[in-house]
Formats: structure tokens, C-alpha cells, sequence
């Protein structure tokens, strides 16, 4: 006869982790909605640290990382409680972990908008947060397994092996992508460069939204859709299938966020076969989801959490169709660079993991505080609302996209750009941006309300901190029954199923990154291409804290189009001496990697005071403290040394003269910009801003010019 062990549910991390993510999640949209309305009122860019590229990485980690973190883990302590029949591993832990996570949160927010950040998009925070996300994460992972090996329910449900999956692979990717060599507490240079730092990033990039914002949310899906529907799950082979083809060729998939780059072509030709077949797995999954809900469509209508979820499973079938699409050369011809790619990621992020949170949470809310939801009226206005907010987001922006790539690569009869000037495509999409602010402000104020309705719900209710229950205990030598399906074998095995995952994901990043960092032939040099200057680097520091990257790219791509508006294209050797690389993935603005020479240094210098003297319509920021604030030359000589240690090939104790040669040439600055009526000291940031831009490109033209006079 078994034993029956009585036990308790912990509520109060769950509670904590819903708390947590509706506020930040708030935060997160609002600053969304103020980055939108940045794009069409460029003088909300009121002050230093609140410019747009400030504030879009700081909504991308709120959202990402606070927003959806939080609900991923509000929703793995409560499902893993009960699909385990266990109380988490350790309270302590889980207090830790919470509180780890929001100081990480915390720390984030105030680093970014102050500019410290590395600039590697989704990685931006410095090395002492990332290790201490390492170690939060370490935490969550010890509580987590401890929970799996103290069970006492045998079976590993589906849930189960997605939240292992994303633990282990989400390691892997941090530590990886984060590899950095620290100058101070507030600034580390990437150990990887140009293309090979392309690579690792977009590896990274990509994979964080498959292992972050997909593989824990279809975990939540697998447990929290058959609970509200009442109904099993639609096919337990399906969801054998989906996982494990999911994860193994997930992985793969980054190289195409680099289509038509420097990167070599058969690195991209992988990504994009690997996207293709997601397409099988991704769709297996959202149609289990979908199927689970077959002949309960009545009680999908009267009930707003089924609603919630079927939006947010049909946007997870969206993006995932979409994503294979585009990576497609021909597609990504047209979409990459414009915001046809914006629209792709706000299906995914305000369809799939925002309406999945708030449908949980409608779930959760009422059933840890022992109550009814206070109104389904208002949570249905929620739903509406927020849907609409979705369309009116993304279809502007499908249009937008359209647009830019059409404007971008139409020529004349007479074989020139019929728009030579990029500011005509920027002020021809306004009226889509101005949309699109609508559409984020109307998912906000469904959320506001979905936050009002929740606290309500809570203030009415009677909080349950420990769920009492029993259940029977574990039996240690449990024999294995005769005609069990094979897939037995490893549901019950956690330890070996993180092994196999570990395995399975990583295959895929060595096979792509092992040619590109070993084979040097993958990276020819060009004996043109020089180190920065001491001054010419603590310029691209200043570009990276600014946050230009995000609006500005840097990577010429062979096409007609883009060698007609910007000058040659783009090679790999050009990014050697690049840590971190800058090729962008957006164009606000137009390409920076000629930029070079082709203005006087003292139209860069009013451009960054008021860019619409020069650019008239620009929607840029403007950066007077950069004219008023003096270029910090206590880091130089740290920074030299630090480039000398990642390969950089400056010469033995430039370091000590690196302030010495920053001086003279910012000296040269200051007399190139007095000659036209400008009067500034060679001291200030704005002269080191110049110096970067000036050098973009450079070394290429004189390539260039040294082939054509052989």
C-alpha cells in the first residue's frame, strides 16, 4: 500500500512573480508607447537619458526580460509545483530567486538609460549584471531540478521538458554570447569581432526569443490551455515531435538574421534551410494547442481566459510562419532593415507572450485568492482592446515596411535613385508611425485595465499562501511496464533529459561557429584596414552609449540599390578590429559604413546640435551635452590595452602615448571646425563623435585608391 504524504503548494513566489510582471510589464509598454510617439515627435526626446536610443533597449529588456521573465517564472513555480506533486525544492531559493531577478531588472533599467551598455542587441546590460544573472539563474535552475528529483509523480509531463530545455539552452546562450574583457566596472569590450561577433550575436539574438519567448511559453501553453479548457491535451505524440524537432533545429536558425552580410555565405545558407523546417515543428506545436480546444469553441466564447489563449496560440502560429518566410533570400531582400521585421516581432511579442501572460494570469489570480474575477466585463474590454492594439500595431508597419523597401531600391528610367534622399522614405511613413503609436497606446490602456481588473480581484479575494494537498509518495524501484511507448524511458530520466538537450542545441552553434572562428581564410584581411585611433575609439564608445546602432547600420549589402546610395559594399575584413561589431538591424536612418569624408566635419558637429538644420524633416535626437561634456581620457589608455589583449595590433606601450595622439588629432578637429565658424575645445565628446564618424569607411576608399593607381 502506498503512502500518502501530506504537503503544501507555495502560492507566495507565484504571487510575487504576477505581481512583478504586470507592473513591469506596464512600465515596459508605456515606454514602448513614448519610443513610438519619439519617431513622430522627435522633441520628446527631452533629455539625455530618455533619447531613443536610450529607451528602446531599455523597452526591449522591460519587456523581454521583466514583463515576459516574470511571467515565465510566475508560471513554471506553479505548474511545476503540481505536475511534480511536490512544494518547490526550497523557499529560500525561490525568495532569492525572485528578489535576484528584480534587482537585475532594477540594475538594467538605470544602466541603460545612463548609457552603459555593450551594445549587442537583447545582451545589452554590462559584465557585473551578466554574471549576475548567471548566478540567478544558477539558483532558478538548482530550485527547479531539486523540485524534479524530489517528485512524486514519476511521469515528466510535456511542460516539464520545455522549462528543462530553456534552462539549460538559456545558459549556454548567456554565457556564450557574454564573453567580454572588462576595463572597468561599467564597460567591457566583446571577446569577438566583426563577423565572428556577428555570429555569436545573432546565435544569441535568435535563440533568445526561441528558448526565452517560445520554448517556457509552450510549456505554460501545454499546462495552462488544457486546465482552463478542461480538456486532456489534443495528441501526446505531437507534442513528442514538436519538442524535440523544436529544439534541435531552433538552434540553427540565427545565421539568418545575417542574409546578404559579410558573414560567409554558407553560414547563411544553413540558417535559412534550418528556418525553413521550423515551420513543421512551430505548427505542430500551435495546432496541439489549438486541436486541444476541438468541441469546446461554446465555452471559448463565453470564456475571456480561452480567448486570450487561442489570440495568443494563432499569433504563435503567425510569427512562426512568418519567421521561415523570412528568412528567405528574396524575402529578406525586402524585409531586413525596414520594419516589416518590427511588425513580425510585435505579433510575437503582444499576441503570443503578452495575451498568454494576462490569460494565466486571469487564470491564476482568482484561484490563489480564493475569489471570483471582479469583471469579466472589464476583462473582456481587455481582450478587445487589446487585440485592436495589436492590428492597428502591426499592419502600419507591414506597410511601412513595404514602403521603405520599395522607395529604397526604385531607380529612374534614366538608371538613378529615384530617392537619392533617404529623409523622403523616413517622412513618407510617418502617418504609419503615428498609427502604429495608436495601436500601442490602445494594447496599453487594455492592460491598464487588465492590471485595474486583476487588482481588484486581489483586493477582494483571501490570499492561500500554502495550498495544502497530499498525494502519494514516489516509489524509488518502480518497474517500468511492459509496452510503455519508448518516449517513457527519458520522461522519467530529468538529468539525462538535460543531457540530451544540452547535446541536441548544441550542436548546431559548434558546427556554425567552429569554421568561422578557426579558419582564417573564412576572414580575409585587408592590409588597409587600420586600428582605430586612441580618440577614433572613444568616439565609437559614444556612438555605442547613445544607442545610434539601433537606428543606423553599418553594413553594405551587394545589392544594386544599396552600392548606388551608399558606396561599396561590405566586407569582412572591414570589421576585424570591431568589439562589438555595429551592422545594425534597423534603419531609421540611413547606412553609416561610408560615411566617411563624405560631409566637413562641421556639418556632423550642427547635425548632432539640431539635426534638422542640416537634414530638414530628420527625426533624430538632438545632443547638445555631447558639445558641453568633456571626452573622459582617464579610460584611454585602459581601453588601448584591453583592444591589445583581444588581437588589436597597436604597438608595444601605445598606450602610454594614446591620450598624446587622441589630443592631436582632436586639436585638428577643433582647427577644421574653426575654419568654418565653429568654435569648440578639443576636449569635448562631440570632437571624438566626429573623429568616429569621419573614419567609417575610409580605409576601404583607400583600398580602393591604392588599386586603381597600380
Amino acid at each position: 500500500m502506498q503512502q500518502i504524504e501530506k504537503f503544501s503548494y507555495d502560492n507566495t513566489s507565484v504571487r510575487n512573480f504576477g505581481y512583478a510582471a504586470f507592473i513591469w510589464g506596464a512600465v515596459g509598454m508605456l515606454v514602448g508607447v513614448l519610443i513610438a510617439l519619439q519617431l513622430v515627435i522627435p522633441q520628446l526626446n527631452f533629455i539625455e537619458q530618455a533619447t531613443f536610443g536610450r529607451l528602446r533597449p531599455l523597452h526591449t529588456n522591460a519587456v523581454i526580460f521583466a514583463f515576459v521573465g516574470n511571467g515565465i517564472f510566475m508560471g513554471v513555480y506553479y505548474s511545476l509545483q503540481r505536475l511534480c506533486k511536490a512544494r518547490m525544492w526550497s523557499d529560500l531559493l525561490s525568495k532569492i530567486h525572485f528578489w535576484g531577478w528584480q534587482l537585475i531588472i532594477v540594475l538594467a533599467a538605470v544602466t541603460l538609460i545612463f548609457g552603459i551598455t555593450t551594445g549587442k542587441e537583447y545582451a545589452e546590460l554590462e559584465w557585473p549584471i551578466d554574471i549576475l544573472i548567471t548566478l540567478v539563474w544558477v539558483v532558478f535552475g538548482i530550485n527547479m531540478f531539486g523540485t524534479i528529483l524530489t517528485r512524486r509523480e514519476r511521469h515528466l509531463y510535456v511542460a516539464i521538458w520545455f522549462y528543462i530545455a530553456t534552462w539549460v539552452t538559456v545558459a549556454m546562450l548567456h554565457i556564450v554570447n557574454s564573453l567580454e574583457l572588462p576595463i572597468s566596472w561599467l564597460k567591457s569590450y566583446s571577446l569577438y569581432a566583426g563577423v565572428q561577433d556577428a555570429l555569436v550575436q545573432w546565435w544569441y539574438g535568435h535563440n533568445a526569443v526561441a528558448f526565452f519567448l517560445t520554448t517556457p511559453y509552450l510549456g505554460l501553453m501545454y499546462y495552462f490551455l488544457p486546465k482552463a479548457a478542461e480538456r486532456p491535451v489534443y495528441s501526446y505524440r505531437l507534442s513528442i515531435i514538436h519538442f524535440w524537432a523544436l529544439i534541435f533545429i531552433y538552434i540553427w536558425a540565427g545565421p539568418h538574421h545575417l542574409l546578404y552580410t559579410a558573414l560567409p555565405d554558407w553560414a547563411q545558407s544553413l540558417g535559412t534551410v534550418f528556418s525553413v523546417m521550423l515551420i513543421m515543428p512551430s505548427w505542430g506545436g500551435m495546432l496541439n494547442g489549438l486541436l486541444t480546444l476541438r468541441g469546446a469553441w461554446d465555452k471559448v466564447r463565453d470564456d475571456v481566459v480561452l480567448k486570450f489563449y487561442v489570440v495568443a496560440v494563432t499569433a504563435y502560429g503567425m510569427a512562426t510562419f512568418e519567421g521561415p518566410m523570412l528568412s528567405l533570400k528574396n524575402v529578406n531582400a525586402v524585409s531586413h532593415y525596414t520594419d516589416w521585421t518590427i511588425a513580425h516581432a510585435h505579433v510575437g511579442a503582444l499576441g503570443w507572450n503578452g495575451f498568454l501572460t494576462f490569460g494565466i494570469l486571469y487564470w491564476l489570480v482568482p484561484l490563489m485568492f480564493r475569489t471570483q474575477l471582479y469583471s469579466r466585463k472589464l476583462a473582456n474590454i481587455h481582450f478587445w482592446v487589446g487585440t485592436l492594439g495589436i492590428l492597428f500595431y502591426a499592419i502600419p508597419m507591414y506597410w511601412a515596411g513595404f514602403a521603405q523597401s520599395s522607395m529604397w531600391k526604385q531607380f529612374t528610367p534614366e538608371g538613378v535613385l529615384k530617392y537619392p534622399n533617404f529623409l523622403e522614405t523616413v517622412n513618407a511613413i510617418i502617418p504609419m508611425y503615428i498609427t502604429r503609436a495608436f495601436g500601442g497606446g490602445l494594447y496599453l490602456i487594455g492592460s491598464l485595465v487588465g492590471i485595474y481588473n486583476l487588482v481588484k480581484t486581489i483586493r477582494q479575494g483571501n490570499f492561500l499562501p500554502n495550498e495544502e494537498t497530499e498525494a502519494p509518495a514516489l516509489a524509488k524501484h518502480e518497474a517500468e511496464h511492459a509496452g510503455a511507448h519508448w518516449h517513457r524511458w527519458i520522461e522519467r530520466r530529468p538529468v539525462q533529459m538535460l543531457v540530451v538537450s544540452l547535446v541536441l542545441v548544441a550542436i548546431g552553434g559548434i558546427i556554425e561557429m567552429i569554421p568561422t572562428f578557426l579558419i582564417q581564410t573564412n576572414i580575409p584581411t585587408i592590409s588597409s584596414v587600420k586600428p582605430y585611433t586612441p580618440l577614433e575609439l572613444q568616439g565609437r564608445d559614444l556612438y555605442i552609449k547613445e544607442g545610434c546602432y539601433v537606428c543606423h547600420s553599418q553594413m553594405i549589402r551587394p545589392f544594386r540599390s544599396e552600392v548606388a546610395r551608399y558606396g561599396e559594399y561590405s566586407k569582412a575584413g572591414e570589421f576585424v578590429y570591431d568589439h562589438p561589431f555595429q551592422w545594425g538591424s534597423k534603419r531609421t536612418g540611413p547606412d553609416l559604413a561610408r560615411e566617411g569624408g563624405k560631409y566637413p566635419d562641421s556639418w556632423h558637429y550642427n547635425h548632432m546640435l539640431d539635426p534638422t538644420t542640416m537634414s530638414p524633416g530628420s527625426i533624430m535626437p538632438a545632443y547638445p551635452w555631447m558639445i558641453e561634456r568633456d571626452i573622459d581620457t582617464s579610460t584611454t589608455a585602459a581601453k588601448i590595452r584591453a583592444m591589445q589583449k583581444l588581437g588589436v595590433p597597436y604597438d608595444d606601450g601605445y598606450d602610454k602615448i594614446a591620450n598624446e595622439e587622441l589630443l592631436k588629432q582632436a586639436r585638428e578637429i577643433r582647427a577644421r571646425l574653426k575654419k568654418d565658424g565653429i568654435e569648440c575645445s578639443e576636449t569635448k565628446e562631440i570632437i571624438a563623435m566626429i573623429a568616429y564618424l569621419q573614419r567609417l569607411g575610409k580605409d576601404i576608399k583607400g583600398e580602393q585608391t591604392a588599386l586603381s593607381n597600380k
